[in-house]
């Protein structure tokens, strides 16, 4: 038995993604975190960097409270009761305490029947959307929809599926008015904050149009929205794009692994449909779940952000994002209007794009660009994303910065 064929081959693809701009390249590795001091927040080590410290302005960890004290300790608790894994998937003795209890608790903080933990956000919609698809589903999807979503419903295979243009409400509704009678069930999957962007699904105005339209549909229209990048960092109390709304989808998808700033994807919604996702989502059924550790950890988390303390991050976290996109306007630059710690920097060009990321690099900065063909051609950016970890201080160091490269 040999690789060589099939690595010659495998070279080839590699080599295209370099020709298209796609190759993810070698990862930078980080090797040490130096506490925040003299007013600015944390610095990074790389491996090939020396003691060269990096401000992180790429990091989805919203409210910094992955460094939390209290919530390393409640990990490092667990850990010490329970071990470091589950050794099981959860229907064979996998399930602990911390597990049930953060599966509690975040059906409460949602205003939800129940919840269910997944091993991430990914796995959690990869998991969910098959068995809630049928062969008589019609399923509806945003253009800009993350990639779980796309491959989930490539996965589920229904009689049809629809993609609307990023937003259009008019097209959502004409495709509902078109398809009425021609399938049972509708699915309609959403992000809730798109993470290319930081702008939002307007939840209210879908929830409308859905009302309208369910009368068409045997089994009726249900909405699911993957609010990843919204749950702990967007609305007043951080319950994401269903507060700042004002609408509830019939299933909310999230993840552990941002604001919350521990491991681990989640589901809520309505009790049976919970109990039904138990026995037939595989990626639960037949994969181990987070760690009793990294659940004792997230529920200390939620806690923090269900607090007072919550609340204070929440409002650094918009006045520090205001701040940047004050900044970026001020230096004459383009960005998207919004609330959410997803600033993006709209560049528009592919090479200067990456002579940017350059710069910032070499100004210590660690910041992520986005070029054609992942994002389309004219909408090449950089995505800076706020964290409440950060300081005043080190949004004026990256404006500074900024102002070097259009010297």
């Amino acid at each position: 038995m040999s690789l060589k064929q099939i690595e010659n081959i495998l070279t080839e693809k590699l080599n295209d993604l370099k020709a298209k701009g796609t190759l993810k390249g070698e990862e930078k590795v980080i090797t040490g975190i130096k506490e925040a001091k003299n007013g600015f927040g944390p610095r990074y080590l790389l491996v090939g960097q020396g003691q060269k410290e990096f401000l992180k302005m790429n990091s989805n960890s919203y409210l910094g409270i992955s460094l939390n004290k209290d919530v390393i300790q409640a990990e490092e608790d667990a850990v010490r009761k329970f071990g470091t894994g589950p050794g099981a998937v959860r229907f064979i003795s996998g399930t602990y305490k911390s597990h049930v209890e953060l599966e509690e608790r975040l059906s409460h903080f949602h205003n939800r029947e129940s919840a269910m933990l997944f091993s991430s956000a990914y796995s959690t919609v990869m998991g969910i959307l098959p068995p809630l698809i049928t062969e008589n589903s019609l399923v509806l999807s945003d253009e800009l929809n993350h990639n779980c979503i796309i491959n989930a419903i490539r996965l589920a295979r229904p009689v049809k599926k629809a993609v609307y243009r990023h937003l259009d409400m008019t097209e959502l509704e004409k495709i509902l008015k078109e398809n009425s009678g021609k399938a049972k069930r509708v699915i309609l999957v959403t992000d809730g904050i798109f993470s290319m962007r930081g702008d939002y699904a307007p939840l209210d105005r879908i929830a409308e149009i859905c009302k309208r339209h369910e009368a068409g549909y045997e089994e009726g229209v249900i909405t699911i929205v993957d609010d990843s990048h919204g749950v702990g960092a967007f609305g007043k109390t951080g319950r994401g794009t269903e507060e700042y709304t004002g609408a509830n989808a019939d299933i909310l998808v999230a993840t552990l692994g941002k604001a919350f700033g521990v491991n681990g994807g989640y589901a809520v919604s309505g009790r049976t449909v919970i109990n039904y996702l138990r026995e037939t989502a595989p990626f639960y059924i037949y994969s181990n779940p987070i760690t009793p550790s990294e659940a004792a950890a997230a529920l200390k988390s939620l806690e923090i952000l269900d607090s007072s303390e919550g609340i204070k991050l929440l409002e650094r976290l918009r006045k520090l994002t205001e701040r940047l996109r004050d900044g970026l306007k001020k230096l004459g630059y383009e960005t998207i209007a919004g609330e959410h710690p997803i600033v993006p920097l709209m560049i528009r060009d592919t090479r200067k794009t990456s002579e940017m990321v350059r710069h910032l690099f070499d100004n210590g900065i660690l910041v992520t660009g986005l070029n054609f063909p992942i994002v389309p051609k004219g909408d090449e950016e950089i995505r800076f994303q706020v964290s409440a970890a950060h300081t005043e201080k080190d949004i004026d160091c990256l404006l500074d910065v900024l102002k070097k490269f259009r010297a």
